[in-house]
């Protein structure tokens, strides 16, 4: 790629070819200050399109709350860094080790540094510290809220997945949702889940499944791993846009013990990824035992309903029958009474005490009363007599 040149370095094929004076061919002419920073620059941006360095900051400092300047240090090397404020994603200080993506560009003022584009932070301390630093500026801001958290839609049909496809993980998530209910219909955003590119990938699909799809929820996924494996999701732009999410979020990063800014912006946090299956759906075999049991439960409520009702119609019944019993054995005591009554008026049976009924073929005075010579017919138990009354006296 480079060659020297009588003291000059040089680039094959670039623009400093043309350095050269047409009136005395053998001669250079010489740059220009401006010349010469751009064409180091052209340089810098042909030979270090994507850079990544690691190293300890030191000085940082934040200028105009817009600008941030800080130096990358490795022993008694150091290199002078800036970034836009709005680009910083995650905390860092004095003593911090990082890994950065950065530019490499000489400034107007002959000064190298490094125009930093993104920052991670490296090593559990650091990753610690990072978190416990933006962790508490986000939770100030009311970011993690429980308020604000929404709770997980029930009968799930559609299911939105933030992951790497080819992480266990992942696989492992599906093949859980398969086994405890299935017949879901999945949508994968495929990212990377560590490394410095990972977070601006996630929330970029974030963004496409809250703006393009219509799952009912959001899975973030990434199995366990080191400190430095898991930092991505301590990124502050993601958790800002986890919370943003129209959608709800569940999380699925790591190990139980393993906490990230991602996880406290979800409205629900699962331990695993399996977690998060489980947490997404019911176990189909514990619905069956759910639903058998309900039926048992219903038959026996049933049953015993019948049985109640078969007991209290036969006690029903049993009293009605009393009842029947009652009204017929006072009825009967009723007859035999009036019976009774009936009985003693009988004619008949005054005849048979030896009374006997008087009778005329005329009607006697309105006042009952015979007199001598009415011929009247007296009636007894065996006989029929006819007579002619002699005597008749007032009593």
């Amino acid at each position: 790629m480079f060659e020297g040149f009588d003291g000059w370095l040089r680039i094959k094929d670039d623009p400093a070819d043309s350095f050269i004076d047409s009136d005395n061919p053998g001669a250079e002419r010489p740059y220009r200050v401006s010349e010469l920073i751009n064409h180091c620059n052209f340089i810098l941006e042909r030979e270090f399109v994507d850079v990544l360095v690691e190293g300890e900051v030191a000085s940082f400092k934040v200028n105009q709350g817009k600008w941030v300047f800080f130096d990358l240090k490795e022993e008694d090397f150091s290199l002078s860094c800036f970034m836009p404020l709005n680009q910083l994603s995650v905390a860092i200080t004095d003593g911090m080790k990082i890994r950065a993506r950065v530019l490499p560009k000489v400034t107007k003022w002959g000064k190298f540094s490094l125009t930093v584009r993104q920052i991670i932070p490296v090593g559990e301390g650091n990753i610690k510290k990072s978190f416990e630093l933006l962790k508490k500026k986000l939770a100030a801001e009311g970011l993690f809220d429980p308020a604000r958290k929404r709770p997980l839609p029930d009968n799930l049909s559609k299911i939105g997945v933030i992951s790497s496809t080819n992480a266990a993980g992942y696989l492992d998530f599906l093949k859980i949702l398969d086994n405890r209910w299935g017949g879901l219909e999945i949508k994968t955003v495929n990212t990377q889940v560590q490394g410095l590119n990972a977070p601006e990938q996630i929330s970029r699909a974030l963004e496409y499944l809250n703006q393009h799809t219509d799952v009912e929820v959001i899975a973030i996924l990434r199995g366990g791993g080191s400190a430095d494996d898991l930092a991505a999701f301590n990124d502050e732009k993601l958790a800002r846009a986890i919370a943003a999410s129209r959608i709800p979020v569940i999380t699925g990063i790591g190990h139980e013990i393993d906490e990230s800014l991602a996880d406290l912006a979800a409205d629900v946090r699962a331990s695993t990824p399996s977690n998060a299956a489980e947490r997404l759906t019911p176990d189909r075999s514990a619905a069956l035992y759910q639903i058998r049991a309900s039926l048992s439960n219903a038959r026996r409520y049933l049953l015993d309903q019948i049985d109640q009702t078969e007991h209290q119609l036969s006690e029903t019944l049993h009293s009605t029958k009393q009842l029947i019993h009652q009204k017929l054995a006072a009825t009967e005591q009723h007859l035999a009474s009036v019976a009774k009554v009936l009985a003693s008026l009988n004619p008949e049976a005054v005849l048979r005490r030896g009374y006997a009924i008087l009778s005329s073929d005329h009607s006697p005075d309105q006042n009952a009363n015979y007199k001598t010579g009415d011929v009247v017919k007296i009636i007894t138990f065996n006989q029929t007599l006819t007579t002619e009354i002699k005597n008749a006296q007032k009593r």
